[in-house]
């Protein structure tokens, strides 16, 4: 997605990192350059509109503690992939 205006930060790397820029993970200095692009830029501001619903709904819905067993198996994942990450970086 493009508004067709040049921007310091592109539209792809701004809608890239909604998510990131919506849970608060950014450093300072990219919140700031994030917020000046949807600002200047109205199809992103859209978007982003979209995807704060969408994140809030999500949370609205999801109440239910995952089961005891599928926490399990994800934080089990997640370590093996470290692993491996960590292993391949060797």
């Amino acid at each position: 997605m493009s508004c067709g205006n040049h921007h310091e930060t592109p539209c792809v790397e701004v809608l890239a990192r909604v998510y990131t820029y919506i849970d608060g993970e950014l450093a300072t200095a990219d919140c700031a350059s994030i917020q000046h692009h949807l600002e200047e830029c109205g199809p992103c501001l859209r978007e982003f509109g979209i995807e704060e619903e969408v994140k809030v709904l999500v949370k609205r819905s999801c109440t239910d503690p995952a089961p005891a067993a599928l926490r399990s198996k994800v934080l089990t994942r997640i370590q093996q992939i470290q692993v491996t990450m960590v292993e391949t970086e060797r």
